[in-house]
């Protein structure tokens, strides 16, 4: 491994936290809170152990593998243990334990939250903590490549940050192209802009407009209000914050290919019609169960509420406007389903993602047509127009079984450390697992993380981490052979 690579690079990740702290600074100074000196340390802080680093290691050699991965667990971690500094100075995060766990779970755009009174939190700090999703939501790392000498090694440190879906899907997409990776930043930044703007139209404050736009196209959850999305009670503003959802679902490179005229590849593009189907499928059928069990009074109400918490738990994004576990049981098992989905491969979307799904149902489809139908045909699998390796399909086979063995685990685990009922254990893994943040019983929609030991925040920040790695990158640390020259 090369450590003064891996130092630079810390570096680098260091100098863009300290740097964007500049941002909560001027609110904090605009609203004259009392998180303006801790901020002011804070970022001093960070950019004092980040310059040093950054400038000693400077002769450097091209990153392999091994540094991608070590970079892509070990400068999550580290970043979120400096930008917990703020919270911990001013008083408000005073344990270190919340602190970390509060911006893992930002940047790793789970949302979940162990802050009892959101509101209380001054405005720096509450736009910090949303920054933290605006940052994490495209993959950290990826804003670091566009910093990267030309040849460091910018693909291998993509690819470790990257999802199986990626490797999957195949979609034509250079890392090492500058210019692409800052156009899709820019895709990123415009919907951003997009739906402040849309949000600020229909009546929301503009700090609410962009901490709320921050957890929604990078389908992270953070609100600045105690009751999420609920506090607004507007139906303008849930539709919006749908639509941009299903974006942040989708995968950015396709949009990126959109925009460049290549329209035809939305034709081709196999997962974005099963996204659309699962989100038709389950709107449809939970909207018809609030319906017809009376949970609203109408069918338009039903289909506002029983559509955000599909999309928002299905693209992994956790804003809530219903406590859904009032609802009927029917439609909480439709929920507890749209769990274990999650969206696009590419997206800033976290949880199994729809085109492990594909290829299994694929698979699944043809081995019952060769063992009862066909037993002599040659039966081709294909995906977006081409074929699928076998490799491709036993790697998504066992991402989706090393997925299900994880949350039996940890559920196992949570019940040890926090004497948690069952359900609630398995809930609070699957939440933070797949980046969701709500789950259900004591960690549902109208609860938070706050009374979980610290124990048990360490392991559900660890399972955050190793969900939004898309478990591979973490994994892959803890065998013998990667360590080995």
């Amino acid at each position: 491994m090369h450590f003064s690579s891996i130092a630079h690079i810390m570096g680098i990740l260091l100098i863009v936290t300290g740097t964007s702290m500049v941002f909560p600074i001027a609110c904090s100074f605009f609203y004259g809170g009392s998180d303006l000196l801790p901020l002011l340390y804070a970022g001093a802080i960070t950019l004092g152990a980040g310059l040093p680093t950054f400038f000693l290691f400077r002769k450097h050699n091209d990153l392999n593998i091994k540094d991608g991965f070590f970079i892509a667990v070990i400068g999550w971690i580290i970043v979120s243990a400096f930008s917990a500094i703020p919270f911990m100075l001013h008083g408000s995060i005073p344990s270190f334990t919340d602190a970390f766990f509060e911006m893992i779970s930002g940047y790793t755009t789970t949302g979940a939250t162990i802050l009892t009174d959101i509101e209380s939190v001054p405005h720096g700090l509450l736009l910090l903590r949303s920054q933290t999703h605006f940052l994490g939501g495209m993959g950290f790392l990826t804003l670091v490549i566009i910093f990267l000498p030309h040849g460091m090694g910018g693909l291998r440190l993509f690819r470790a940050e990257s999802s199986p879906g990626q490797v999957i899907t195949k979609e034509k997409f250079k890392p090492r192209n500058r210019d692409t990776m800052v156009m899709l930043w820019w895709i990123y930044i415009g919907l951003n802009l997009i739906q402040i703007m849309l949000l600020a139209l229909g009546g929301m404050t503009l700090f609410d407009s962009i901490c709320t736009a921050f957890g929604t196209v990078a389908t992270a959850g953070f609100s600045p209000k105690n009751a999420s999305i609920g506090a607004y009670n507007s139906a303008y503003f849930d539709w919006i914050i749908i639509l941009f959802m299903f974006l942040g679902g989708l995968s950015f490179v396709l949009i990126y290919q959109v925009l460049r005229g290549d329209i035809k590849t939305l034709k081709k593009n196999t997962e974005l019609r099963w996204y659309l189907g699962f989100l038709l499928f389950f709107c449809g059928a939970i909207t018809l169960i609030l319906w017809t069990k009376g949970t609203y009074a109408n069918f338009f109400d039903a289909l506002r509420y029983g559509t955000f918490q599909i999309v928002s738990i299905l693209t992994t994004t956790g804003f809530g406007t219903a406590d859904y576990e009032l609802w009927p049981n029917s439609a909480q098992m439709l929920l507890f389903i749209v769990c274990f989905i999650g969206a696009c491969a590419g997206s800033t979307t976290s949880g199994i993602k729809i085109v492990h799904y594909v290829i299994i149902c694929k698979y699944m489809y043809a081995s019952i047509r060769k063992i009862f139908f066909q037993p002599m045909a040659v039966i081709s699998l294909r995906l977006n127009g081409r074929s699928i390796d076998e490799n491709i399909i036993n790697l998504a086979l066992f991402y989706v079984i090393i997925n299900v063995f994880m949350i039996l685990i940890g559920g196992f685990i949570m019940t040890l450390t926090d004497d948690m009922d069952y359900s609630s254990a398995i809930s609070s893994v699957i939440s933070a697992l797949m980046n969701i943040g709500p789950g259900f019983g004591a960690v549902g929609p109208t609860h938070n993380f706050a009374f979980i030991s610290d124990a048990g925040k360490w392991f559900l920040s660890w399972n955050m981490l190793v969900g939004r790695l898309e478990m591979f990158s973490v994994l892959v640390l803890f065998l013998p052979s990667f360590w080995k020259k």
